[in-house]
């Protein structure tokens, strides 16, 4: 295995990381941006106000976008495996 497969197959894998992991951090930085608003309009400071909304957030989002999430990373591991039976 050379240095230049070695850091592409690690390219790779920190780019699927991040596509994966964005809807769901990108749903719980907004919901937490709304409820931060919310809160910072009504004066209600609450410390646990804002984790129910984001844990459902979260979820909501890993149900919507987990069936697309696992099809990204079934595919760069069957790419993997493929690099990795040539060497």
């Amino acid at each position: 295995m050379t240095p230049d497969l070695a850091v592409n197959i690690a390219r790779k894998a920190v780019q699927t990381v991040l596509l994966c992991a964005a809807p769901m951090l990108l749903a719980g930085m907004i919901v937490g941006l709304i409820v931060a608003i919310l809160q910072a309009a009504t004066q209600v400071n609450e410390q646990t106000l804002t984790f129910i909304p984001k844990i459902v957030a979260v979820f909501l989002t890993l149900l919507i976008f987990g069936p697309w999430m696992i099809q990204v990373l079934t595919t760069f591991t069957g790419g993997l495996f493929q690099t990795l039976a040539t060497l």
